[in-house]
Formats: structure tokens, sequence, C-alpha cells
């Protein structure tokens, strides 16, 4: 339901970098005024959304999971960083949420969670390293299917932004092998094989939640 607000924001940021370093005089006060309300907006948007997951989490903690069931519950982690690494990531804001996920990771360490979704955070980041670490370190230490499937596809995902297609397509067979009903690592062999196409790592990790 936010697309089209995303949308028209996103086209006013790229109008303001495009026209305001040479604007001058009434121009330049118009891309002004768009800009000011631009970061109404952003700030308003993420204090709402904030708000919006600090209630989800107590809902969620009363009531307990609305989602398939699952062998990882987030109800351990009762709240906290965790949720405002949450609405962070929802946000696209992966710097802010992996500074919450590292705090709910040293609170939590026992719980694969915080590292699951900071490991995400990291390949946003253009950080592979740190983030193959976090997915190795859940796969080898993990016991739920699901939840090593989904780091084997992470992998994958990985080697094959580094150019290792056939180490790539190991670790999406592997995925494919330890839960058969992830639709990614197919797509993403596929993908591979083909040598196009976006690799897809992260829309599993909502149904741990």
């Amino acid at each position: 339901m936010f697309e089209h607000i995303f949308a028209e924001m996103n086209s006013t940021l790229e109008e303001i970098a495009r026209y305001y370093p040479a604007a001058t005089g009434e121009q330049k006060q118009v891309l002004g005024m768009k800009w000011k309300v631009l970061k109404q907006m952003s700030d308003g948007i993420i204090e709402e959304w904030m708000t919006l997951e600090e209630k989800m989490g107590e809902i969620r903690r009363k009531c307990g999971n609305f989602e398939a069931p699952s062998q990882l519950k987030i109800v351990e982690l009762d709240g906290g960083p965790f949720e405002r690494g949450q609405g962070y990531f929802s946000l696209q804001m992966y710097k802010q949420a992996s500074e919450q996920f590292e705090h709910a990771s040293c609170q939590y360490p026992d719980s694969p969670l915080p590292l699951l979704f900071l490991a995400a955070c990291c390949i946003h980041l253009d950080d592979r390293k740190n983030a193959a670490g976090y997915f190795s370190y859940i796969l080898t230490h993990g016991e739920d299917r699901r939840l090593k499937a989904v780091c084997c596809n992470a992998l994958g995902c990985i080697a094959a932004m580094e150019s290792r297609p056939e180490k790539a397509r190991e670790l999406f067979l592997t995925a494919y092998k330890l839960d058969p009903s992830l639709p990614e690592p197919l797509a993403n062999l596929e993908a591979c094989m083909a040598n196009k196409g976006a690799f897809q790592f992260e829309g599993q990790l909502h149904t741990f939640l």
C-alpha cells in the first residue's frame, strides 16, 4: 500500500538532486520547500512505523504467533532492540537496523534470529564477508531445517555476487534439499545458470516472525 507514496517521494528526491545544484531564485525556493516537506514526511513515517512495530510486538507477546508455526519463537526476544531493528529493516534503513540487531544478538546469544537479520543487513550494506560469517555460523549451529535452508540460500547469493557460480549452484541445491518448500533457491539457481536476474535472499525471513 506504500509503493505509490514512496515512488512519489523518490521521484521528488531525484528532481531535487538533479536541479537544485544549479537552481536560482524561485526554482531554488520551490525545490527547497519540497525538501522540507520530504524530510517532514520521512520523519513522520519513521516515528509512526516504530510505534506500530512496538504495538505489534506487544500484541504478539500476548496472543502468540499469527503466522505458520515454527520451531523458532520471537516471543523469547521480548521486544527491545530486536523489534526496533525490525522497524528499521522494514524501512530499508539497514545501518540503523544492523546496530539494533547487534545489540539484540548480545542480549539473546542463544537465539539465531538477531544474527540472521544482522547478516541480511550486511548484504544490503555490501559487507559480504561478515554476512557470510554470520550465515555460516547459524548454518553450523542451527537445528531448524528451514533456517539452515535460508542460510544456505543466502550464502549461495553471496557466492553468485562474488562470481563463484559453481559454489553458488551447490549452495542453492543444498538449500532446496533442506527445505523443498522454499521458492527462492530454485529461482536463484535458474538465475545463476542463466547468468542474469536478481538473487533473492530475504523473502523468507518473515516466516520466522
